[in-house]
């Protein structure tokens, strides 16, 4: 087996973590493919955009471990639009609550 962590980058750890970085990433797309079947509509659920926090950080964890630059900042870039699209749903949701709701007739 030494010999496949040798082609493979060495470091049998360090590779589980890319690898798991990779499959949560992925794992998005699959939550929004099956939650916009549920709904019959184009959705992207909540758990989208945790499974891009998530895979995100644990990818560039790892990109950091390879001292690559160019990965490093394609990774690290687009977790700051990930945390900003869950603040601004949680920010929709907490107007949403504030609003009064309107008379029944």
């Amino acid at each position: 087996m030494g010999h496949w962590l040798d082609w493979m980058g060495g470091d049998g750890a360090w590779l589980a973590i890319g690898f798991l970085g990779q499959g949560l990433f992925a794992s998005r797309f699959i939550i929004q493919w099956l939650k916009s079947e549920a709904e019959g509509r184009s959705v992207i659920p909540l758990a989208f955009w945790y499974c891009s926090i998530a895979g995100g950080a644990v990818t560039l964890a790892y990109t950091i471990h390879l001292q690559s630059w160019p990965l490093i900042m394609g990774q690290a870039t687009p977790l700051l639009i990930y945390v900003r699209n869950v603040y601004l749903i949680f920010r929709e949701r907490r107007l949403a609550r504030l609003q009064p709701e309107p008379p029944v007739a």
